[in-house]
């Protein structure tokens, strides 16, 4: 952590933020990738939990200068993150004060069906966002997932595992708001192993259902040809 106290129009304001990725929330980085025209301002505040308005209130601003380097480098850290192919063994969650430790089991099929497809399509939308955006050729190099997908993969891969409770999507999607308090080093190498892992995930899926009202079609044409062709011989 880095911390300095600046002089206000009021007193005094103790800002302390992360000076190391490691101490950086998932939570903490998708405000910062969701926040239009971020300024440096907008980064102290997300990583001092510290309202602008109060940021505002400090007489001299070149006492944020020390805090600009830190963010700075905090962005390039968050670049290489993204590349890297270490996967942490296992999480600690936090779930009501209580923590808990789960592993990781890099084969997302084992989990219950429910959360699989749920994440599937996550990952599917993504993946077909960037092809359409950037096109097919090398997209697995180029390719970025946002955090707020990852923070939802995970969020459905760790439901069950960490509760201990029945899947259930709506109180799987609510879990993102605990796994947002993952440290973002842990939670976007687990995330991006699951992006990467299921390329097939971006070709368009047809459901059985479906299929099966096609052939049941097919047939029934087949059938009246078939006794059309009985009937005018």
């Amino acid at each position: 952590m880095i911390e300095k106290t600046l002089k206000t129009i009021t007193g005094q304001l103790l800002i302390r933020i992360p000076s190391q990725l490691k101490e950086v929330t998932l939570g903490q980085m998708m405000q910062m990738q969701d926040k239009e025209d971020l300024t440096d301002m907008d980064a102290i505040s997300i990583l001092s939990a510290i309202p602008v308005s109060e940021l505002k209130n400090v007489i001299d601003i070149r006492g944020f200068d020390v805090f600009g380097e830190t963010v700075l480098s905090l962005s390039n850290q968050i670049k290489y993150l993204y590349n890297t192919d270490e996967i942490p063994a296992k999480v600690t969650l936090n779930l009501d004060g209580k923590k808990t430790s789960v592993n990781i089991i890099r084969n997302l099929s084992v989990e219950p069906a429910g959360a699989f497809m749920a994440a599937r399509y996550i990952i599917a939308e993504e993946i077909n966002k960037h092809i359409t955006l950037h096109g097919e050729d090398d997209w697995k190099t180029l390719f970025n997932p946002s955090l707020k997908a990852c923070c939802l993969v995970l969020a459905h891969y760790f439901y069950c595992r960490a509760t201990g409770d029945k899947y259930n999507e709506y109180k799987a999607e609510a879990f993102a708001e605990t796994v947002k308090k993952l440290g973002v080093t842990e939670a976007l190498p687990v995330a991006k192993h699951f992006f990467m892992s299921y390329p097939d995930l971006s070709k368009p899926k047809t459901n059985y259902w479906p299929r099966f009202r096609q052939f049941w079609r097919k047939k029934r044409e087949y059938n009246r040809l078939k006794n059309l062709n009985t009937s005018t011989l």
